[in-house]
């Protein structure tokens, strides 16, 4: 019954006070799948399924909370790169200025995905996104909902873009002869002083196949 003088000493015979541990097949295979989906298996799939960049999917993946988020908000828009932007920068960004976890944020994860299939279908352009998430921090309403109250809505409708297009054209005689002569990069003045009429509502891609149908 001598002492054990080294770790070393334990390899050679089992411990006697311990029984032998047996763990069933069974068991095991009930126990993983009770598990959460781990850390390093999820940036693998945010990879491999969504496309997303390496570092991207190890930001999402830094808390439970942050890639529940992002996949819920993903799984509303279809667009799940934009979406990560949108989490990563616009949303964390507001998160952190406000002291708050992503836990607690303001926006639900189902209205930034409902912002971001608002932009991919056209409904609000980019920069009026800008300006209709901040209100979504504040105070919690859906997308659509401050786009209907406060009128911010894209402009899409042909005859509303063309008086537009026809009121720069007037106001703007110098840059249409530059085009009509060749300098086509004048389209960019003339489709900002169109978005700046239209206070950055109507359709970009709508208004530069006007023009360009307008002046040849």
């Amino acid at each position: 019954m001598r002492s054990k003088e080294d770790a070393h000493d334990y390899r050679y015979f089992p411990e006697p006070d311990l029984v032998p541990l047996r763990i069933s097949d069974q068991w095991l295979a009930e126990v993983r799948g009770a598990m959460p989906e781990l850390p390093a298996r999820k940036r693998a799939r945010f990879v491999g399924e969504l496309g997303l960049r390496e570092y991207d999917a190890d930001v999402l993946t830094q808390t439970r909370a942050a890639s529940e988020y992002f996949e819920t908000a993903a799984r509303v828009s279809g667009d799940a790169k934009t979406t990560a932007n949108w989490v990563m920068g616009d949303l964390m960004g507001m998160l952190k200025a406000a002291g708050k976890e992503i836990a607690d944020s303001p926006v639900r994860p189902e209205h930034l995905g409902e912002l971001v299939k608002l932009i991919a279908t056209g409904e609000l352009s980019g920069k009026l996104a800008k300006e209709v998430f901040p209100k979504m921090f504040a105070t919690g309403d859906a997308p659509g909902v401050i786009v209907e109250r406060e009128g911010l809505k894209q402009i899409s409708d042909s005859g509303a873009l063309e008086k537009i297009i026809a009121d720069v054209i007037a106001s703007n005689p110098k840059q249409v002869e530059q085009y009509q002569g060749g300098k086509t990069t004048v389209m960019n003045f003339l489709v900002g002083q169109a978005m700046k009429a239209s206070r950055g509502q109507a359709n970009v891609t709508a208004v530069t196949e006007l023009f360009k149908k307008k002046l040849g």
